[in-house]
C-alpha cells in the first residue's frame, strides 16, 4: 500500500508540473500573438506590455526547473518517467527562448514606430510567416498536452515553408535598402523580426521532437523529414 501511495503521489506531482508547462506554453502563445499584433496594428503600448510580461515566462521556467529537480531527487523515477521529465525540461527551455524572441519582436516594433511615422510599413511576408509560426506553436503544445504525434509532420512541413518565407523576406528587404537608403533602419528591424519568427518556428519543431522522444523513445533531432515520417508511420 505504501508503494502504491508513493506512485500515486509521483503521478500527482508529475501532472502538476505538466500543468505548469502548459501554462507557460499558453503564455508564450499569447506573447507571440500579441507581439505580432502590436507590429501589424502599430500598437506600441501592446508591444511594451509584451516586453514586461517576459519576466512571467522566466519565472515559470525557474519554478518548473526547481519542482522537477525536487521530484527527481525525491522519487528516483524509472526510465519511462525520467524520459517524460527530461522532455519537459527541454520543452521549457524552448518555451523560454520563444518568449525571448517574442519580446525581441516587440522591442523592434517600438523602434520602428518610435518616430510616429505617417506612412505605415508593409509587412506582407512577415504576416504570412507569423500566421504559420503561430499555428506551429499551437500544434506543438497540443501534441505535448495529449502526447499525440498525429500532427507532428504538419509542424515539420510548415517549418520548411517558414524557412522559405524567411529567405524570401530577407531578399525583399535587402532590395528595399539598396533601392532607397531611407528604408535601411526600418528594413533592419524587419529583418530582426523575421529572424525571431523563424527561430520561434525552430523551437516549435524542437518541442515536437521532444514529444517524439517521449512517445517513441527515439531521438530525431538530427533526422531528415523523410526519416521522421518513416519513424512515425
Amino acid at each position: 500500500m505504501a508503494s502504491e501511495h508513493i506512485y500515486k503521489q509521483f503521478d500527482s506531482d508529475l501532472e502538476a508540473i505538466r500543468a505548469k508547462v502548459l501554462e507557460m506554453g499558453t503564455l508564450v502563445e499569447e506573447q507571440t500573438a500579441n507581439a505580432v499584433k502590436s507590429l501589424l496594428n502599430t500598437d506600441v503600448k501592446l508591444a511594451e506590455q509584451v516586453m514586461k510580461r517576459d519576466d512571467q515566462i522566466n519565472d515559470l521556467e525557474v519554478a518548473i526547473d526547481e519542482e522537477t529537480s525536487l521530484l527527481i531527487a525525491k522519487r528516483s523515477p524509472a526510465a519511462g518517467d525520467l524520459r517524460n521529465i527530461m522532455m519537459m525540461l527541454k520543452i521549457i527551455t524552448d518555451l523560454e527562448r520563444m518568449g525571448d524572441e517574442a519580446a525581441k519582436i516587440a522591442r523592434s516594433t517600438t523602434r520602428i514606430f518610435e518616430d510616429n511615422r505617417m506612412s505605415k510599413p508593409r509587412f506582407t511576408e512577415i504576416k504570412g510567416m507569423a500566421k504559420a509560426v503561430q499555428g506551429m506553436i499551437k500544434t506543438a503544445l497540443n501534441s505535448f498536452a495529449r502526447l499525440d504525434l498525429s500532427d507532428t509532420i504538419d509542424i515539420l512541413e510548415k517549418d520548411k515553408q517558414v524557412d522559405d518565407d524567411y529567405r524570401s523576406c530577407m531578399r525583399q528587404l535587402l532590395t528595399f535598402m539598396l533601392e532607397d537608403p531611407r528604408t535601411i533602419s526600418m528594413s533592419l528591424e524587419s529583418m530582426f523580426i523575421a529572424k525571431s519568427l523563424e527561430r520561434i518556428g525552430d523551437h516549435a519543431v524542437n518541442i515536437s521532437q521532444s514529444v517524439i522522444y517521449t512517445v517513441k523513445g527515439k531521438d530525431v533531432r538530427h533526422s531528415s523529414l523523410k526519416e521522421i515520417k518513416k519513424e512515425l508511420s
